[in-house]
Formats: C-alpha cells, sequence, structure tokens
C-alpha cells in the first residue's frame, strides 16, 4: 500500500513539477523537432547553468522517452533532505553519484551498468554551473570520454538549453518567469582510435552548434 501510494505521489509531483517549469519556461516536449531514434541507451548531455537544467531536457523529451531517462546526480546534495531525496529518486529516478569520488572509475562503472539496462543517462560534461555571462561554455570533464569509451556503441545527444540560469539564478531560491529554449541535435557517437581532446572538442563544438548566434561566444 505504501509503494503504491509512494508511486502516485511521485506521478503527481512529476506532472506538478513538468506544469510549473513549463508555465516558467515555455518549454514543452518536442517529439515533432526530435531526431528519429530509439530513446533507450542514449546519453544525453547538455550545457549547466542551473540546478534546473535537467528538468528542462526531461520535458523536452516525450513521455515514452522520459521513462527511459535517468539524470546523473550527486548525492551529496539531493540526499541533504527527504524532500530533495523523494524528488531525486521517485519522481525522476536518478543515477546518483559521489561527485568527489577518489576512484573516477566506479562512476563511469556506474553509469555504464544503467546503460546495459537499457537506461537513457541525462548529464552535464561540463562538471559544474557556469555562472560566468561571458563563457557560454566551460571545458567538458573527461567522464563523459571515459563513459564513451566503454560504451563506444552509444549514441551522444547534445541538448543546448538557452536562458535557464536568469530563470533561476545562483543563490536564489524564487524562479523568474522568463521564455527558456531547447535546442536538440543530432547524436553522435565515439570515432573508432578518437583521443579524449579530439572527442571532446569534437563533443563541445557539437553543443555550442546548437546555441542561438547571439550566445555561440565560447
Amino acid at each position: 500500500m505504501k509503494t503504491l501510494l509512494k508511486k502516485q505521489l511521485a506521478w503527481l509531483t512529476d506532472q506538478a513539477l513538468c506544469l510549473a517549469v513549463s508555465f516558467l519556461t515555455g518549454v514543452k516536449p518536442q517529439s515533432s523537432r526530435l531526431p528519429a531514434f530509439a530513446p533507450q541507451r542514449k546519453i544525453y548531455y547538455a550545457n549547466h547553468g542551473s540546478h534546473g537544467d535537467f528538468m528542462l531536457v526531461w520535458i523536452s523529451l516525450p513521455r515514452r522517452w522520459r521513462a527511459a531517462a535517468r539524470p546523473v546526480a550527486g548525492s551529496d546534495y539531493w540526499l541533504t533532505s527527504r524532500l530533495k531525496r523523494f524528488i531525486i529518486r521517485n519522481v525522476f529516478n536518478a543515477l546518483l553519484i559521489p561527485r568527489h569520488s577518489g576512484r573516477p572509475q566506479d562512476i563511469t562503472e556506474q553509469m555504464a551498468a544503467a546503460l546495459d539496462a537499457g537506461d537513457s543517462l541525462i548529464l552535464f560534461p561540463e562538471g559544474t554551473r557556469n555562472t560566468d555571462d561571458q563563457t557560454r561554455l566551460l571545458p567538458f570533464k573527461s567522464g563523459i570520454y571515459h563513459l564513451a569509451r566503454a560504451r563506444p556503441d552509444t549514441e551522444l545527444v547534445p541538448i543546448w538549453i538557452d536562458n535557464i540560469s536568469r530563470v533561476l539564478p545562483k543563490g536564489k531560491i524564487l524562479p523568474v518567469p522568463l521564455l527558456c529554449e531547447v535546442h536538440i541535435g543530432q547524436p553522435l557517437r565515439l570515432h573508432d582510435d578518437e583521443d579524449k581532446e579530439s572527442f571532446l572538442a569534437r563533443s563541445r563544438e557539437a553543443l555550442l552548434a546548437l546555441a542561438p548566434a547571439d550566445t555561440k561566444a565560447v
């Protein structure tokens, strides 16, 4: 009974959050603009400007795609209260990782195992929120390369989120209603014998290419 109630509460919370975020940002599912591919075993990677980023990626996906998508989230942030734990575990089924782990390969193995199970992952390869208005995209951390190398058949889908840092600025609690845009690009894969620097540069450029013309400065 408790499990059923928890599932119902999680569904209602998901609906309420999606409606609230859609109202604040104007973002809606982009079924007609998405590349034609199956929703399983994908890596959705996006720029990172606020804690609300994964919500915009989430609601931009069709519902059946969301069922397979799991945000990759830092356990040190999301496990600090009962409400956060409920939202991140029961509503979004996130893959929780220790951001300051002494063994990065353990994190790669954890994400690879989720892909093997048929999940898709939502992650932010900058590694931290970018609060510098002059730098549109921080250099990518190497984790996305190691994951692509561990599962080279997995497609990576770039997603550019525009304007979210102004909706939920760092250090602020209440969001500001502003129109946002989510641009979803074509999938890419790690090339045979592609080195880390080349892959990180190519995947970063694929993401920057989706940014509106007035925000493409690196």
